[in-house]
């Protein structure tokens, strides 16, 4: 009998299996794809650590997480840098003293912010995205880096989506871009799905099982599962689908440096898709070739991978029926059972938290 079924070899389930192992229960760690690590999976393509669902820079303010993640692999000190391509113009992103320069040059820092805050205007009770967006940055610098990609990002118009499907936009009043301005960031030096195996090291994980074929069968091999995966999916779409965005990767080989950043954004909508990004920087690699990835933002199909929850009212209100639906010999973590967009310190914070409410049950 096993202590812990855990469904899904991300970061949740490799969290939680790890610290129910060294508490001295027996888990069983399944996962439908071919490989271990969810979204933050990592290859080596010519030398070059490739990040195959999109990049992933481990950035947090909590030192606690920091050191539990040092635990299993050896990060460099990388600090994410963005830059976004208008106009055939490269701007510094997120928004700072550099890109107010590179918008209206000739005037001194107290006058870039003054222009810039002038256009702005007090927050109230928006309905949506473009109303909010523009009270926060002005109507030139959202026409020019928001409206574009958020329209791609999303495929709809900014004011058909909810004020707060985004938290934030990052303005800074001086010159850092530093995209996360984060205590601690950095990437694993050997690449993230190393990290994931050192944090499996010793745990049964089988792959290539889908749970949901082989329910009845590992359920009863199990005192207690931790769910993983899609919530609507585990009750077979009783109340409908809960309602996602998709991305698809276009990876391609160079034979030279391709921009001079891992990043760079492409708000204009004649573009189809939203960021290059050239895997090699994110470690330093020292060569003259390179791998770069288009990504295209997509509507979710079936078959295609669920990237970004739409946590409108109707998907949140759905959300909620499947939730209450949950049996007591199940646990659901993560981005996909919780249909909310975790960062990776996050994710780790969840499961390392909800082991922690788990460790006395049996």
């Amino acid at each position: 009998m096993i202590d812990y079924l855990v469904v899904g070899a991300g970061l949740y389930g490799a969290t939680f299996a790890r610290e129910a192992t060294n508490a001295g229960k027996k888990c069983l760690v399944i996962d439908k794809r071919p490989h271990i690590g969810g979204n933050v999976y990592t290859e080596n393509v010519q030398g070059i650590d490739v990040h195959k669902y999109g990049p992933h820079i481990f950035h947090t303010n909590s030192e606690k997480i920091w050191n539990y993640v040092n635990q299993f692999a050896e990060f460099n000190n990388y600090r994410h840098k963005v830059l976004s391509l208008y106009n055939s113009f490269l701007y510094s992103f997120p928004l700072n003293l550099k890109t107010l320069e590179q918008l209206w040059p000739g005037l001194e820092d107290k006058q870039l912010l003054e222009k810039f805050y002038s256009g702005r205007s007090d927050h109230q009770a928006w309905e949506n995205l473009e109303d909010w967006a523009i009270a926060e940055v002005g109507k030139e610098i959202y026409d020019k880096f928001i409206y574009g990609y958020t329209k791609k990002q999303w495929g709809t118009e900014p004011r058909n989506l909810p004020s707060n499907i985004i938290s934030r936009i990052p303005v800074r009043t001086n010159r850092n871009d530093d995209y996360h301005k984060a205590k601690f960031s950095g990437i694993p030096v050997n690449g993230y799905t190393d990290m994931v195996s050192n944090m499996l090291d010793g745990i049964d994980v089988m792959l290539n099982v889908n749970y949901l074929h082989l329910r009845e069968t590992l359920d009863k091999r199990s005192r207690h599962v931790i769910y993983t995966g899609p919530i609507d999916e585990f009750f077979d779409y009783e109340h409908g689908e809960l309602e996602w965005r998709s991305l698809s990767f276009e990876e391609t080989l160079h034979d030279n440096t391709y921009q001079s950043v891992a990043q760079v954004n492409y708000p204009e909508g004649d573009v189809a898709y939203t960021r290059t990004v050239e895997h090699k920087h994110f470690s330093n690699t020292k060569c003259k070739h390179s791998v770069v990835t288009f990504e295209y933002p997509q509507t979710y199909k079936k078959g295609r991978e669920k990237f970004y929850p739409i946590n409108n009212t109707f998907n949140n209100t759905l959300y909620q029926k499947y939730k209450s639906m949950i049996p007591n010999s199940h646990t659901f973590g993560g981005r996909l059972a919780e249909y909310k967009y975790y960062d990776m310190d996050q994710v780790i914070g969840s499961a390392l938290s909800k082991w922690g409410k788990f460790n006395d049950s049996f």
